[in-house]
């Protein structure tokens, strides 16, 4: 049985935000939320049983009046109380502190709950602040530990040169510190096969080998939308295509020509600054396949270990071996593409620090241009989590101390943070970081993590985002969607374009 935890509050004023930080304490345990008595979302039979025969070790209770947040938290038999305005950053910053006061835990983020937790010290870079401010607004407001405070002045500095190659062709008064990008865009293409489904996705991905005949229609869709973005962006700066998934490399080397090249006729790629393809699995990756790419220009690759021990790779359903992996990156390698990224995620099921550092020790062996490290996250969707009762024995080996030497390996290729990005019930409470060596830096990466363009996406779960400023001094985000399931994305591609339209129609 799961340790429970639950919040209690008479109100739904800020839930997303409660819900998420309160958990990063227990990350362990279930979190049951009540709004005024009531139990939120659905819960198993075997959840209902759990919820009713097991005592919650730990109880928050939130309650709003003229507004006030009144706070009451109880843990290990001793309880302690708190008010402060009922706004959502003093709401996050006294559930922090009486959390961590009873629990003696301390989180290195602080109260910040977001996935973009260095936005601010990027905006704040650009607006000419200095690092002593930023260290101190982020210690104030979020309780941030000194040494992601340090990472994230590092990789707004990072950003910022990247930035500072996408000149403004068309400035906004008032809005030139956010230094959008308002004439270029950024074009994602999602795949959404896979070789076989890892434990830990939860992204709406179908293995080829059961979807094989969807794929002609598929690509079919995905000319529609290509047309669609020529038309609409014709007078658009394209500053990067991304191929994710998924897994891309899942197709046919002609497919991927056909795609590719239908690219080519439809769009100008004349002043495109990066071509991403996530190679990925390295059971898809072969020489036919690499020799496409390599023709049609795609600058960057990513070959993703994930890890470098065999049996963790068993455990999270990838049918390939240690070797597979060494002999994609090799393979690649050998067609001499600008940049190789390689991901490896800490916090897997079963792996110890020892498992850890061989993966860091074969990967620094390797030397990616860049490296992407992961933490953990346990997402509702995934297999992990819909299967919790037989991993939850396991070790999820992650803290700030094995993220630190993850980095630190990294520093020792060579190699500087340049992008992160958190989500939610993430291992130890961390991040994901992107490392890369001199002047390889993903610039997609940054684009769309720090919102500095437009981001039109096609393909079946693939979400589009409008940039533009919201009239205050800051920036507007407006999103479209298109349908997860392959079959449902083929059949109505026109409403998926008609969506777009709508979301882009200013243009």
């Amino acid at each position: 049985m799961r340790e429970l935890i639950e919040l209690r509050e008479n109100k739904r004023f800020f839930d997303n935000e409660t819900g998420p930080l309160l958990r990063s304490f227990f990350p362990k345990s279930r979190l049951l939320v009540y709004c005024d008595g009531t139990l939120l979302g659905r819960e198993s039979t075997d959840e209902k049983a759990e919820r009713e025969t097991v005592k919650p070790s730990a109880v928050l209770s939130i309650n709003y009046s003229d507004d006030v947040a009144s706070m009451h938290f109880f843990y290990d038999g001793k309880s302690d109380e708190i008010s402060c305005p009922a706004e959502k950053n003093a709401v996050k910053r006294s559930l922090y502190s009486v959390v961590s006061k009873l629990t003696g835990r301390s989180l290195p983020w602080g109260s910040t709950t977001g996935i973009r937790p260095t936005k601010e010290a990027l905006v704040m870079r650009q607006q000419g602040k200095s690092a002593d401010e930023i260290r101190k607004f982020y210690s104030e407001k979020y309780f941030t530990s000194p040494a992601k405070i340090n990472e994230s002045i590092e990789i707004a500095e990072a950003e910022k040169q990247i930035l500072s190659h996408f000149p403004n062709t068309e400035s906004f008064e008032g809005h030139s510190d956010y230094n959008l990008q308002t004439n270029g865009y950024s074009l994602y293409l999602g795949v959404l096969f896979c070789p076989s489904i890892c434990l830990y996705c939860s992204f709406s991905s179908h293995q080829i080998d059961a979807y094989s005949s969807l794929v002609p229609g598929y690509i079919v869709a995905l000319k529609k939308e290509i047309d669609f973005v020529a038309e609409r962006f014709k007078n658009r700066r394209l500053d990067c295509i991304y191929f994710g998934g998924g897994t891309p490399t899942t197709l046919s080397a002609a497919e991927l020509d056909d795609i590719f090249s239908y690219i080519e006729r439809k769009l100008d790629l004349s002043h495109l600054a990066e071509y991403t393809v996530e190679a990925g699995r390295p059971d898809s990756i072969t020489a036919d396949k690499l020799k496409v790419m390599k023709e049609h220009g795609i600058t960057r690759i990513s070959v993703n270990p994930q890890t470098m021990n065999q049996k963790t790779l068993d455990l999270i359903g990838r049918r390939h071996t240690v070797q597979d992996i060494l002999s994609a990156y090799e393979l690649a390698r050998s067609f001499d593409f600008s940049c190789i990224n390689m991901d490896m995620i800490l916090g897997l099921p079963g792996e110890s620090i020892e498992d850890i550092r061989h993966t860091l020790s074969e990967l620094k062996r390797l030397s990616p241009d860049n490296l992407t490290v992961h933490s953990l996250a346990i997402k509702t969707a995934a297999r992990l989590r819909l299967e919790w009762d037989k991993y939850e024995d396991l070790d999820f080996t992650n803290s700030v101390a094995v993220m630190d030497e993850a980095l630190s390996t990294g520093r020792e290729m060579g190699m500087h943070p340049y992008y992160l990005y958190r989500q939610k019930n993430m291992a130890g409470a961390l991040e994901n970081v992107g490392m890369a060596k001199p002047g390889k830096d993903g610039i997609y990466n940054v684009m769309i993590m720090e919102e500095r363009e437009d981001i039109v996406a096609l393909g079946a779960g693939a979400a589009s985002k409008k940039v533009r400023p919201d009239g205050a001094g800051g920036i507007q985000i407006t999103r479209c969607e298109n349908v997860k399931d392959i079959r449902n994305y083929i059949d109505r591609v026109d409403e998926m374009i008609e969506r777009k339209n709508l979301l882009f129609s200013d243009l």
